[in-house]
This record gives structure tokens, sequence and C-alpha cells, in this order.
């Protein structure tokens, strides 16, 4: 029996790239979708599909059912997903989120909720293999070139900065550099903010320019050599394999699962 998906965002970017994965899945159907714009329209015809009777929620409550929905998916912005991922695990159904900047307290809070409600959350920073790969690569080469900057590029709509993806890989590194000093001691900003943020020693830059839409690369310098470690989501379709594997997984979870690498 298929899984039976809601998606909140429906109508943004990733919103309709997502129903119209989860509409073509074996395993998954489409029966919910909420978004603050075009409530009341097919999502079928929204998505450039068949109309399926499908019809935009007004209201988040309204796709709350958990006779009807088995799986939430919210790619949305962080301030509307610290409203809604409560609301979708006190209704006990499964969520995956795909919505970075949310706080660590946050997920605390939200793998007891689950927990409590006997469901499972699902999150990962990134959803494309490829991503996955750049961080497992660079921390692998974090152990042996500590010296490393994070460079990462997105699509000028993005709201934070860095990316998820971006401070999972430094978390990532971290955790096997440790934390030292790099550069020049006595350097100093012509311009404040040219060399960046500052995690543990390294320093991460963010882009933000029209025609990108997700890119990673992380530098790693040695003596007489450097190393590049690069990742580019040339579509949004890149995110969607990892997507339906994660909606599938995440019903025999409770509480909180994070990072693609651990449902591969």
């Amino acid at each position: 029996m298929a899984l039976k998906v809601g998606v909140i965002g429906a109508c943004g970017r990733m919103g309709r790239n997502i129903c119209a994965y989860v509409s073509a899945e074996e395993g998954l159907e489409l029966v919910a979708a909420y978004d603050k714009s075009f409530t009341g329209e097919d999502i079928g015809l929204l998505i450039g599909a068949k109309e399926n009777g499908v019809l935009v929620a007004k209201r988040v409550e309204d796709i709350l059912d958990k006779n009807k929905v088995d799986v939430i998916i919210d790619f949305t912005i962080a301030q509307a997903a610290i409203e809604n991922i409560p609301k979708v695990l006190a209704a006990g159904i499964n969520v995956v989120v795909g919505t970075t900047g949310i706080g660590d307290d946050k997920w605390q809070e939200y793998d007891k909720l689950a927990k409590e409600n006997n469901v499972g959350i699902f999150f990962a920073a990134n959803y494309a293999i490829g991503a996955v790969l750049m961080m497992q690569f660079a921390e692998q080469a974090a152990k042996y070139m500590p010296h490393v900057e994070v460079i990462e590029l997105h699509h000028d709509k993005k709201l934070d900065a860095p990316s998820g993806t971006a401070v999972t890989t430094l978390k990532r590194m971290a955790a096997v550099r440790g934390e030292m000093a790099q550069g020049n001691p006595e350097e100093y900003e012509k311009i404040a903010g040219s060399r960046g943020g500052e995690y543990q020693g390294m320093r991460v830059h963010s882009v933000r320019l029209p025609g990108y839409v997700a890119h990673q690369e992380v530098i790693f310098g040695g003596v007489g050599q450097t190393l590049t470690i690069r990742h580019d989501s040339l579509s949004r379709e890149s995110f969607m394999p990892g997507i339906m594997l994660a909606a599938k997984k995440v019903v025999t979870f409770k509480g909180l699962v994070r990072d693609l690498d651990n449902i591969l």
C-alpha cells in the first residue's frame, strides 16, 4: 500500500518539484498540499500535470489528519517550519524536513515530541547524494589537511547564510580536525567581512547570486599543494531521489534521525 504524503510549501519552487515526484514515485501517493499561495487550486494543474483533486489547503491544520496522511514533507523557511513541525508531530504524523536555519535546541524539542507521539522526523541539510559524498570526503581530508576554507554558492532568494550544508560540513570537519588557528595571525580586513565567517578556526564564505541553485567547494591547503572538493546541484531535481527515500524511511523511525548518510 502506498504511503500517503502531504507537502507543506507545495507551491514554491521546491514544493512543486516535490509534489511532481511524489505523484510519480512508486510507493508514494500525493494526498494533501498546503501553501499560502494558490489556495483552493488543484495541485495537479499547478505542477503541470492532470487535475488530481488535491486542492491547496488554506491552513496547515487542514491537512493534519493521521488517518489520511502518513508523511508530511516540509520545505519552507525556518520561521514557518518552526511553527509547522510541532503541529505535524502533535497530530501523530511523520515528517521529513528540508528547511535549514533551525537551531539545535529546536531539534532536541522535536525529537522529544516525535517520541511522545510515536512518530519519526527526518532532517538533512542537503538531499543530493553528491553533496553527501562531498561532506564525507571533506571529513576524511580534514584529518590530514587541517587548513581549510569553505565557499558555498546559492541563488539570491536564499535567506540563511551560511547554508545548512556548509554548517554541517564545518561541524563534521571540526570533529576530526579540532580547533586550530590558520592564516597569518597579523592579518586584517580592509573591508569588514572580507575573510568570511569563522568556525573553530575555519573560514566560510557565502555567495548569493541569480543563476545558482546550490553549490559548495571545500578548499584544503598544504605544503606545495591544494585540494578542492566541489559539488554542484544544477537543478532541484538533484534533491528528489533523497527526499523520496526519506519519505519512505521516516515511517520506520521513532524520534529524530538526521543526515542522508544514515538512511542510504
